[in-house]
């Protein structure tokens, strides 16, 4: 065996073994437990970034780990190759989008493989395939026809650049999150799915997933935004009502005005008559906002010169036209309580209209209603009837008051508004819908899918060139056969990677979307990637998941059991990205290193979930022991056969060496399967190999050192699994290390003659001493007290206490 570690040559050839054999594709196996674990797929932007060497290498050890334990582990990988990117992409270099990832495509397969990562390639699929699309389409006509999808005029978030329709979780700081420009509102049509049917679902099923980040739940919480409230109505003079939703009723009493949208059939009404009240509305509807700026934004308004009656005092209250009222919240109208609410107090406050306090702090701290709105929850004053109520008392008894007379009903709310699907670019999946003169709206018969987006295009001006291709949109209605037009708009691409993990398990099946091995594999037992994906990818996943499974398709609630969200890869501090100009190639790292030394540098420098500091020393660290680990090996081996082992001959060193082998396979194992803390795990094989080190070169020693590196060799393997797969046969393990076990722990090399206890003195730390596991409280003192650093803190001071923690601790409390 030669000395020097050699990883481009050996990891070639085990990359090689790996593709020759197939030696990850599974199959259907109802004999073993599954195990699916999955990272999220890429976008073929062209090449693999640090940010996918870890999330990929992070996927694969947890894949490579549970395989190990015996379990038949689908791991596969796909390409998410819709989007704008790539429509950007072509326009600027003139190549046509299909093209352009098709190249991307090929380039990064190749990068993975050259990682190592386990993937069962014969399921890769790419979201631009039309045998993949074709089932979306599918599905899609599935849910159109159960009502569960629908087309609408709206107010959408428009981004210019783009030319397309961004949904709220796409506008980052009023910006599009791809390019950003600065996002205006517009009203167009567009296409929607009844995510507000499986609001209910969608939040009481987070209580299931027990096994994801905490941080994840709670922002998936917040964004379906469940409230309790009342709906009421207000009486206008001509008998009609205006309704409005409050989660604050214990405020009605406060209420002084009325505040509707721009577009709300009120103001439109009222303007009519109004020329002053018109060229407001108008000139508020020129001025394009983002929905996410409306809340810092300037908040003018009109009165409309309407009055309507407070359902409980009979006031009349004015009713205005506000630009920060949204016609697509609830009933597009508010009843406003400047008194204790902050925007109703600004807007109050500017148009000098009446503020007035009936909360009143619990605990008597100062309520100065001149500099602002009180909005925490009190006790109500000015209330008439109601005063001295708190706020659930109140909630309770107005409620009451208003179902009984008429005049209002509790209800339950939701933050969360239907999906919009509907992109205006070309580079996505067509919406298989055709627009009938006659019939509407009509579904694409599945026998006539997939709706094939043409991939031979020139782009021309701006928008989608589909809108301009007679022989894509020219179509005859399916219905009653009269020329009808094609839709043109494309699906959001979060439609593609809101099923995807489950098409994996059949993506070569082409009779139908999902069969019985989908059912088999899902849900993903191991998602890996990163918290930016926590509403925009994740809750659309949940969402589409259970559409699948009322469609009869899958079986289970949820598409993922366990999540794992990896930090970020940092440079100085500063996330690595090409506009900062701090990335650092990965693949000029495997050519330099080999891909062992990068995976192994990325596992090591941090917890999974934290964030990674990029270090060039520690990437040669890691090839340094990774050299040492080999060099270990080849002097090993070089010594000639190994005699079984004798544990009956072992002196204390090597019995205390060999226990530091299994307790560092104890460790490993839960560090790999519970905590997922590899780092650590990395650190104690680390430690184990300078153990072996100080051992002598004799028989005994040796049969310890073999047990040892067989056992790193293992543990090692999921996270280095070239070097490993060239090491394994050099020992002499027993066939493909890809089929070995995971080693298992020898319980009765753990047992310890004596054991170390820290001792403290008034609580800080002055000696380590050895005493026999069996050693009682006075033998503890007695050895503690004999150490010569505890005596000097001792010297003309009086002993109160002595604390002893078994197999832990002893402290000497004294003064």
């Amino acid at each position: 065996m030669d000395q020097h570690y050699n990883p481009q040559t050996l990891e070639k050839v085990a990359q090689e073994q790996w593709l020759s054999s197939n030696s990850f594709a599974v199959k259907q196996d109802d004999t073993r437990e599954k195990f699916y674990c999955l990272a999220m797929f890429p976008y073929p932007s062209g090449q693999l970034h640090m940010g996918h060497v870890r999330n990929y290498t992070i996927a694969d050890v947890i894949a490579r780990y549970q395989r190990m334990q015996g379990k038949n582990v689908l791991q596969p990988m796909g390409w998410d190759a819709f989007g704008l990117p790539a429509e950007n992409a072509a326009i600027k270099n003139n190549v046509p989008p299909a093209q352009w990832t098709a190249q991307n495509i090929d380039y990064m397969r190749t990068q993975l493989q050259r990682l190592g990562f386990a993937y069962d390639w014969d399921r890769e699929l790419a979201t631009c395939d039309p045998t993949y699309y074709r089932w979306e389409q599918w599905f899609f006509t599935r849910l159109f026809e159960k009502g569960l999808a629908y087309k609408k005029k709206a107010e959408v978030n428009w981004c210019e650049t783009d030319q397309t329709v961004l949904a709220n979780e796409q506008v980052v700081n009023g910006c599009c999150w791809r390019c950003d420009t600065p996002v205006e509102r517009r009203e167009i049509d567009q296409w929607f799915i009844k995510i507000t049917d499986y609001a209910e679902q969608l939040l009481a099923d987070l209580d299931k997933l027990d096994q994801w980040p905490e941080q994840v739940r709670t922002m998936q919480r917040n964004w379906i935004g469940r409230s309790e409230g009342v709906d009421l109505d207000f009486t206008l003079a001509d008998g009609t009502t205006l309704s409005v939703y409050t989660t604050r009723p214990d405020t009605l009493m406060g209420v002084t005005y009325l505040a509707v949208a721009l577009q709300h059939p009120l103001a439109r009404a009222a303007a009519k008559g109004k020329p002053e009240l018109a060229a407001f509305i108008e000139s508020q509807g020129n001025i394009k906002v983002a929905e996410a700026d409306m809340a810092t934004m300037e908040k003018v308004g009109m009165a409309t010169g309407l009055m309507a009656t407070h359902p409980i005092t009979g006031k009349e209250l004015p009713v205005w036209a506000a630009n920060f009222v949204l016609m697509s919240y609830g009933s597009g109208a508010v009843m406003s309580v400047p008194g204790h609410d902050q925007r109703d107090w600004e807007f109050a406050t500017r148009y000098d209209l009446p503020i007035a306090q009936v909360i009143s702090p619990a605990n008597d701290q100062a309520c100065d209603l001149s500099l602002g709105a009180f909005t925490e929850k009190g006790v109500l004053v000015n209330s008439g009837e109601f005063d001295g109520l708190d706020f659930q008392q109140a909630f309770s008894t107005i409620a009451d008051r208003l179902e009984a007379e008429g005049k209002g009903k509790r209800s339950v709310n939701f933050r969360l508004r239907d999906w919009g699907v509907s992109r205006q670019r070309y580079w996505g999946a067509p919406i298989p819908i055709i627009n009938c003169d006659s019939c509407g709206a009509v579904a694409v018969p599945a026998e006539d899918l997939p709706v094939v987006l043409p991939t031979d295009i020139k782009f021309v001006g701006e928008g989608s060139p589909l809108k301009q291709m007679p022989e894509f949109y020219q179509t005859h209605c399916p219905r009653c056969g009269k020329d009808a037009i094609r839709e043109t708009d494309t699906f959001d691409t979060f439609m593609e990677s809101s099923w995807y993990y489950a098409r994996y398990a059949c993506a070569n099946n082409n009779q139908t979307m999902l069969d019985a091995e989908a059912d088999y594999w899902a849900p993903v037992d191991q998602y890996v990637g990163g918290i930016e994906h926590a509403i925009l990818h994740l809750l659309y996943s949940r969402f589409f998941h259970k559409l699948m499974r009322d469609e009869g398709l899958v079986n289970s609630d949820e598409p993922f059991i366990r999540l794992l969200t990896q930090g970020m890869v940092l440079k100085d501090g500063v996330k690595m990205s090409k506009s900062k100009g701090n990335t650092v190639d990965p693949q000029s790292l495997i050519d330099r290193y080999g891909a062992d030394t990068v995976r192994l540098f990325s596992m090591f420098a941090a917890p999974p979930e934290q964030s990674l500091e990029w270090s060039d020393s520690g990437v040669e660290g890691a090839n340094r022991f990774l050299k040492r680990l080999w060099k270990m090996a080849a002097i090993h081996t070089a010594s000639g056969p190994v005699l079984a082992l004798d544990i009956a001959a072992l002196n204390d060193q090597q019995k205390n060496t060999r226990r530091k082998t299994h307790e560092t396979i104890a460790k490993v194992s839960d560090d790999y399967g519970r905590r997922q803390t590899f780092n650590t795990a990395i650190a104690a094989i680390m430690e184990l190999c300078n153990e072996l080190g100080k051992l002598d070169n004799d028989e005994s020693s040796r049969s310890i050192i073999d047990e040892a590196l067989h056992a790193i060799v293992l543990m090692l393997n999921p996270i280095v699994p070239h070097v490993c797969h060239a090491l394994w046969p050099i020992l002499g393990g027993k066939g493909d290390i890809l089929n070995a076990p995971w080693p298992r722990v020898d319980e009765g090399a753990l047992p310890r003659d004596s054991i170390e206890i820290v001792v403290q003195v008034n609580g800080k730390v002055r000696a380590r001493i050895e005493v026999p596991v069996d050693a009682d409280k006075d033998t503890v003192e007695s050895l503690a007290r004999s150490q010569q650093n505890v005596g000097r803190f001792l010297e003309e001071l009086t002993v109160r206490k002595v604390i002893v923690v078994p197999g832990k601790l002893i402290n000497i409390v004294a003064n």
